[in-house]
């Protein structure tokens, strides 16, 4: 993987890193499954993470990080799927 796999997911959920299946093709079996964990346990922690109500900017970047995040998260499914992994 070339780092952890809780530093990738932090490097998508910040946008500093874009995924795409090709991302996926070098990881194998195991570390998949670890990129999928690392994956919901990040989502669980900015979910919980809740910002005032009156900071639209906390709000939207909150926002953000989710979507990249679930998008990162079917994506990989997605492509477990067509690779039967």
């Amino acid at each position: 993987m070339g780092g952890s796999a809780y530093a990738m997911v932090q490097q998508v959920a910040e946008g500093f890193m874009l995924v795409t299946e090709r991302s996926f093709k070098r990881l194998g079996r195991a570390e998949l499954d670890k990129l999928g964990f690392e994956l919901e346990k990040v989502m669980r922690e900015t979910r919980g993470d809740l910002p005032p109500a009156d900071d639209l900017q906390a709000i939207q970047k909150r926002n953000r990080k989710i979507q990249r995040l679930n998008t990162c998260r079917m994506m990989l499914r997605t492509y477990r799927q067509r690779r039967r992994v």
